[in-house]
């Protein structure tokens, strides 16, 4: 039986205990925020962000990678492991799939499989679950690679906003929509639809979209994960409600970390589902 790493970025936001209890190996996205440059960390580091966002007028710059990063990895993975399955976050929204292939075509190429998740957050944790679950059950890289494929065809992301002012700030809204929709209270939902962010819809207070969220979610799903930011307390409140609306599905709680999160901001809930 081959032995197979798993590699992926962190935007999947895999705990740190089991990133190392699996050997996982995590290669993190950067954001550049008030002049300094960091390294996006594991769930439970954060807050601190947040926190500093919330208070800064400083708006951060994220950047994927580099293909260094991943040649470097690869290189050390070929020496204990007998084949590598990359995963990432959707091509669409960042340049890591491809800067993960091009490290490819410098290494064995034949050992070597990455795939476009075409999903972020809890989604592309999930798929790295079971890619990990897969192989601890003897699976072949090509069995994991089309069981990956066709878990993403089932999946889906929402997300609903505490306040319009990140996606002003990132430029995903202008200063006139962002003061309109504060008058009137509008909440946008977000999807991850085609492996990209797109505006949903918007509706008129954040308790409408939540329960628009909530009816968007099929009855047959078996995996449903509530990604928040700086707002657990709500997300706890929502888990309870979906444990009573799909009994038989499996319901976590999820943070965003800054590269996915810093154009949506503090308060953000989102539930990602998978059946």
């Amino acid at each position: 039986m081959k032995k197979i790493k798993i590699i992926t970025d962190s935007t999947s936001y895999l705990s740190k205990e089991y990133a190392l209890e699996r050997d996982i190996s995590v290669i993190p996205l950067s954001y550049t925020f008030e002049n300094e440059t960091y390294k996006e960390g594991f769930p439970g580091e954060f807050d601190e962000f947040f926190k500093r966002l919330s208070e800064s007028k400083d708006f951060p710059i994220t950047s994927q990678p580099s293909t260094g990063d991943f040649l470097k990895e690869y290189e050390e993975a070929l020496n204990k492991y007998d084949e590598i399955i990359v995963l990432t976050l959707s091509s669409k929204l960042s340049g890591t799939y491809n800067n993960a292939m091009l490290a490819r075509t410098m290494s064995e190429e034949s050992r070597i499989t990455v795939v476009d998740s075409r999903q972020a957050a809890s989604n592309l944790k999930l798929l790295v679950e079971e890619a990990v679950d897969m192989i601890e059950d003897g699976k072949s890289r090509d069995e994991i690679i089309n069981r990956v494929a066709e878990m993403e065809k089932g999946m889906a992301i929402y997300f609903t906003v505490g306040t319009l002012e990140y996606l002003k700030r990132g430029g995903r809204l202008s200063a006139v929509s962002t003061v309109i929709g504060s008058v009137l209270n509008i909440k946008p939902i977000i999807a991850l639809q085609n492996g990209e962010l797109e505006l949903l819809e918007k509706t008129r207070g954040k308790n409408r979209a939540v329960k628009k969220m909530l009816g968007l979610i099929p009855s047959n799903i078996n995996q449903i994960s509530i990604c928040h930011i700086l707002n657990y307390d709500e997300a706890l409140s929502l888990k309870s409600k979906l444990i009573e609306i799909f009994p038989k599905a499996v319901v976590t709680i999820d943070e965003i970390g800054p590269v996915v999160g810093a154009h949506l901001g503090p308060e953000t809930i989102g539930v990602c589902y998978s059946y």
